[in-house]
């Protein structure tokens, strides 16, 4: 979600960043440029043009910082727009009750079900005990799908198949949550194709019965303006409290995040980035906001980094490289760790820079980790432990048993021996691990040099050097062979 966006918005700030002085005629072009790049992104029109007029009042009447150029000074002002826009800090769940009922709301197909399994596991990571309530009685497989969730994050799920009173599911289910002293409730309501009466009626009695702390509404990020619209519908007839946008990780493009709090006046409290139960992020809309213009976000990485990974494991390994004792065991372990982060990828994304670099090095392949790993789960603990003992014959068995081919192994034991060495020689583990093993230092992944990346194979398959290699030995094929032909005629 916001690539097209985000590529449009860096594109016209660059162009700024290179003007001495900002003037009239280059501010009103990129005012243009970026009108164009949110309507494209389908941000609602007139929350478009609130956000030109303000970007463009305040750079005409800025007065230029002497340590900063006037393009830097535009990108700073849009970015506290953006924030603006989107809302001026992360909006916490209010949960004051005991226990706190929060309500899922939606339409059919937004994700309601999972999303309510995705809440009740971040809540439970946040000390809370939680349970999930069944509250769609239409769907047949809605209340076997709580349960499996449920059961699948180890949060209890109350359930009634034979009760038709949905309010009345509610107040049971909340008698029950007393009994067992829990701290939060999240009960999961029928959806409709499109908002109706009835349905409306329905989740005014659940909201009346459970006197819920929280009324959120579900959305598909995907819909666009739609979402605005439905979100408008939901919160004029029930009052809600906050949203959470799904299906981020799609193709969205991204209008519906902009737009939604500008013309509902509800915050986004959440985003969906993700089909895993785990993959629910707290909405910050400055983080949001630095993505969106390529400044990054390493503080998300961080707190996912220090969530994720294991900070003992990192000393270890920290430890280990100081005596060159890094072997493909601890590499593998790496590998894994990048998976919990989300991959190569994801991981970039986050970085300043992150999308030139992700540019240069091309579309990041997850197979291509897949490869490395079934790689190195075809070696012996011996060899493993020992990559000097990796002979010719013993890559033959190794691609064999890996389903891959010999150049492949061949390129994975390089790239091994080449991190190896650069890891010694620049602290590379110590960036990544955040010195002692903390988790402050992911930032210094966005310091790499592009070769660098490549050549321990960040990029995918080959390395630009080796693909340059192979032309240059491509073309002296070619010479030798005209060469040949010429003196046989």
């Amino acid at each position: 979600m916001f690539e097209s966006l985000s590529d449009k918005l860096q594109d016209t700030l660059k162009r700024l960043r290179g003007e001495a002085k900002l003037t009239e005629s280059n501010i009103a072009d990129a005012m243009r440029d970026i009108r164009l790049a949110m309507l494209d992104a389908d941000v609602n029109i007139q929350v478009v043009k609130g956000f030109i007029d303000d970007v463009r009042e305040e750079c005409v009447g800025v007065d230029v910082l002497r340590t900063v150029t006037p393009g830097q000074q535009v990108v700073k002002i849009v970015h506290d727009k953006l924030v603006e826009l989107m809302g001026e800090g992360e909006v916490p769940l209010t949960l004051e009750s005991k226990p706190s009922v929060i309500m899922m709301v939606g339409l059919h197909g937004s994700g309601k079900t999972t999303t309510a399994a995705k809440l009740a596991l971040h809540l439970k990571k946040n000390k809370k005990k939680v349970m999930l309530a069944a509250g769609d009685i239409y769907r047949p497989a809605a209340i076997d799908q709580l349960e499996v969730l449920g059961k699948e994050i180890g949060v209890p799920v109350y359930a009634e198949r034979d009760n038709l009173n949905v309010a009345s599911i509610a107040r049971n289910a909340i008698e029950a949550a007393k009994l067992e002293h829990l701290d939060v409730i999240i009960i999961d309501t029928a959806g409709r194709l499109q908002i109706d009466q009835s349905m409306v009626q329905e989740l005014v009695q659940i909201s009346q019965a459970s006197r819920a702390d929280e009324i959120l509404l579900v959305a598909d990020a995907a819909l666009g303006q739609e979402a605005v619209s439905v979100a408008d519908h939901f919160h004029k007839a029930l009052g809600l409290t906050g949203l959470i946008l799904t299906k981020l990780d799609g193709d969205a493009r991204g209008g519906a995040a902009l737009s939604i709090r500008k013309v509902t006046g509800c915050p986004v409290k959440f985003i969906g980035s993700g089909e895993k139960i785990e993959n629910l992020e707290v909405f910050y809309p400055e983080r949001m906001a630095s993505r969106i213009l390529g400044m990054g976000d390493v503080v998300s990485l961080v707190e996912k980094a220090a969530e994720e990974l294991d900070e003992k494991e990192a000393r270890i390994l920290h430890e280990k490289l100081k005596k060159n004792q890094f072997d493909f065991n601890d590499f593998l372990m790496q590998l894994r760790q990048m998976s919990k982060l989300g991959g190569a990828e994801s991981i970039l994304k986050m970085l300043p820079g992150g999308r030139d670099m992700s540019k240069a090095l091309g579309e990041v392949d997850p197979k291509h980790f897949s490869h490395m790993e079934a790689i190195i789960c075809s070696m012996t603990a011996a060899e493993r432990g020992d990559p000097d003992l990796i002979s010719f014959p013993r890559r033959k068995r190794i691609a064999k048993g890996s389903g891959t081919s010999l150049e492949e192994v061949a390129r994975l034991v390089k790239q091994f021996t080449l991190m190896r060495k650069m890891m010694k020689k620049t602290g590379l583990l110590r960036q990544l691990l955040g010195g002692g093993g903390g988790m402050t230092g992911l930032g210094g992944m966005s310091s790499m040099s592009e070769s660098s990346m490549e050549d321990i194979g960040l990029g995918v398959g080959p390395s630009r050097k080796e693909i340059d290699r192979k032309r240059k030995l491509e073309k002296l094929k070619k010479k030798q062979k005209q060469k040949q032909r010429k003196k046989s005629r």
